[in-house]
């Protein structure tokens, strides 16, 4: 685990204090432990046996935990599988293949294979919804419907948000929740807990240095199944607007909305994500299993 912490102690504090959340999971639930030509992938699985299945994919230096607030609602009309991406702060293998190889989508071939899921709707959120999109382009027809929060790897990524982080670090605990809150978005009300631990998180966790690869008109073309995008106006981190247009060219059928005064974190999305879900389910969409 020290690939990504600073030291196995950090990496223990980190990995506590999620399994402590994740006894908080509102709706009943089993863990799984899928293995992978990558290592093992921790999968949190929510919601009855047979119904559509639904893949939750986090950001970077996140978790599963992330989806605690909007996994009772979905669970109701779907089998959700939360999974830990491989090379972040949950509980999956430590691996960080290059981003810009086929490496990922292997790896979820491996994911599904092992949750006997053929194919499946896709909820991601900012490196989360990059790797949705990397698989759908890579393995076109495995995927029937895609809800992006933040997509990374359509707009143009913004640098100057490093530069202010660089500036808050001489200031230690305070700097890095200051950094949290302006960068990542986390200003919120109610953010407090989840702020704690994100910047516990980042007190010993090792950020992924690589640029995200940026997809082309011509892959993001190949999208044809309904496609939801939800993004802030405000990201430090990504230019939402340059999403948004690239997406109305390539991706025309897209619904594209973003949210005035929110930055990169996006939350308090459950029931737009579900209401585009259940419509595309209920055109024909999602298989089941």
């Amino acid at each position: 685990m020290t690939a990504v912490y600073r030291t196995e102690a950090g990496a223990q504090a980190v990995r506590e204090r999620y399994v402590r959340t994740l006894r908080g999971w509102p709706v009943p639930c089993e863990h799984r432990r899928v293995p992978t030509r990558e290592g093992e992938t921790f999968v949190v699985v929510s919601g009855r046996e047979h119904a559509p299945p639904l893949l939750l994919f986090h950001g970077s230096g996140t978790n599963t935990a992330m989806w605690i607030g909007d996994v009772a609602s979905w669970a109701e009309h779907f089998r959700v599988y939360a999974v830990d991406m491989i090379g972040e702060s949950g509980l999956s293998a430590p691996s960080r293949p290059p981003l810009d190889s086929e490496a990922y989508a292997c790896w979820l071939d491996d994911v599904l294979r092992g949750l006997g899921v053929t194919r499946a709707s896709m909820v991601g959120a900012s490196l989360g919804a990059w790797l949705a999109l990397d698989y759908v382009i890579r393995r076109p027809g495995r995927v029937d419907c895609l809800a992006l929060l933040c997509p990374g790897g359509v707009g143009r990524q913004r640098r100057g948000w490093m530069f202010k982080a660089l500036l808050l670090k001489p200031f230690g605990r305070w700097g890095l929740r200051r950094t949290l809150r302006t960068v990542a978005g986390l200003d919120m009300p109610g953010s407090g807990e989840f702020l704690e631990g994100m910047a516990l998180t980042f007190r010993q966790f090792r950020p992924r240095k690589e640029r995200l690869p940026v997809f082309s008109d011509a892959a993001l073309r190949r999208l044809t199944m309904p496609v939801l995008v939800i993004a802030g106006e405000r990201d430090a981190m990504l230019d939402s607007r340059d999403t948004a247009r690239r997406l109305a060219g390539a991706v025309p059928h897209a619904e594209v909305r973003l949210l005035p005064g929110v930055g990169h974190s996006v939350v308090g999305q459950s029931e737009a994500v579900l209401t585009h879900l259940r419509k595309a389910t209920a055109s024909g969409g999602a298989e089941r299993r």
